[in-house]
C-alpha cells in the first residue's frame, strides 16, 4: 500500500524525521469482487469468469484479449468485470474505471446484488487514476445501493476520505473516516488512515492513539509500522522510531515501506553523529612591551 514520501521537520522537538507514507495511500483494487452464489443457469458464465480472473495473474494481456472477445459476444457483467480487472492489473486505470462502471450499470439493470462492489471497484480505479471527483461519483453510487453491507459501507467511507484529501478537503475527510471507524472498528487500515490524517492535521495525541490501534490489529504490516515509527520520532522517541523502522526493513526490505524505513534509519544515523567540536579560538598575539630607553 503506500508510495509517497513526505519530508518532516520537528526542529523544536528534536532532529529531522524523514519518510513516512502519504496519509491517503494509493488505492489497491481488490483482486476479485465479492460475488454471491451463482444461479445454475449462469454457472457456465461464472466458470468462464473465474478462468478469466485466474489468467490475469499469469498473463494480464492475454486475459484482456479474452475479456474483450467475451464482451464482443454480448456478455454483460462478467466480461466487463474481468475486463476491468485485467486493465487494473496493467495499471490502465481510467479504462479500468470505465469498465467497472459499465459492469455496475449492467448489474443494476439486472438487479445483480454485486453492483455495489462494482461501483467501489470503479471508485478505487478512479482514485488510482488521480480523478478524485469521478471517484466520489462512483462511491456515492455505491452508497445508494440497497445491498451494501456494513463492511463495504465502511470501506466506501474510507475511499471517500482518500478522494476528499486528494481534493484538499481534510475536514470532510475526517468526517468520512470517523464514520468508517464506527462501521469497521476492527479494520487496521481505518485506524492507519485516521492516524495519518491526524498527523497531517497536526494532532499528535490522536495520531499516536490511532496508530497504536492499527498496530494492535496489524502488528506486522510494514506500512503501519512505518507510520508508527515516524509518529514516534516526531514525539521525540527516537529509540522507538529506530526499532519500528528496523522492523519494517526486516519484514519487507524490497517494498516501498522498506525502502522508506531504510532512508529513515540512514537519517537517524546522520543526526546521531556528534558534530565536531568547534575549533579553538586563535591565541592573540602578546601585546608589545614598552621599550626602556
Amino acid at each position: 500500500m503506500i508510495s509517497l514520501i513526505l519530508a518532516l521537520a520537528a526542529a523544536a522537538q528534536g532532529p529531522a524525521m524523514p519518510s513516512s507514507p502519504d496519509p491517503m495511500p494509493p488505492p489497491r483494487p481488490r483482486a476479485e469482487p465479492v460475488a454471491p452464489p451463482v444461479a445454475s443457469a449462469d454457472a457456465a458464465g461464472e466458470a468462464r469468469y473465474r478462468a478469466c480472473v485466474a489468467q490475469i495473474a499469469s498473463n494480464a494481456e492475454a486475459a484482456l484479449a479474452s475479456a474483450n472477445a467475451w464482451r464482443g459476444e454480448g456478455e454483460g457483467v462478467h466480461a466487463r468485470v474481468c475486463l476491468g480487472l485485467a486493465l487494473a492489473a496493467l495499471e490502465r486505470w481510467p479504462e479500468a474505471a470505465t469498465a467497472f462502471e459499465q459492469a455496475a450499470r449492467a448489474a443494476e439493470t439486472a438487479q445483480d446484488p454485486r453492483r455495489a462492489d462494482f461501483w467501489v471497484q470503479a471508485g478505487n480505479a478512479w482514485l488510482a487514476a488521480a480523478e478524485p471527483a469521478r471517484a466520489l461519483t462512483a462511491l456515492d453510487a455505491a452508497l445508494l445501493t440497497p445491498s451494501l453491507t456494513q463492511e463495504l459501507r465502511g470501506e466506501v467511507h474510507l475511499d471517500r476520505a482518500r478522494a476528499l484529501v486528494a481534493q484538499g478537503n481534510a475536514a470532510a475527510a475526517r468526517t468520512e473516516i470517523d464514520r468508517a471507524l464506527q462501521l469497521v472498528p476492527a479494520d487496521p487500515f481505518a485506524w492507519y488512515l485516521s492516524a495519518a490524517l491526524a498527523r497531517r492535521e497536526n494532532q499528535p495525541p490522536r495520531a499516536a492513539t490511532d496508530i497504536g490501534r492499527a498496530l494492535t490489529l496489524a502488528p506486522n504490516d510494514p506500512d503501519v509500522l512505518l507510520l508508527a515509527g515516524t509518529i514516534a520520532g516526531q514525539a521525540g522517541n527516537m529509540d522507538e522510531a529506530e526499532r519500528l523502522y528496523r522492523r519494517v526493513v526486516a519484514l519487507a526490505p524490497d517494498s516501498n515501506a522498506g525502502r522508506s524505513a531504510s532512508a529513515s534509519l540512514a537519517t537517524l544515523r546522520e543526526v546521531e553523529v556528534p558534530a565536531p567540536p568547534p575549533a579553538p579560538a586563535p591565541t592573540p598575539a602578546p601585546a608589545p612591551q614598552p621599550q626602556l630607553r
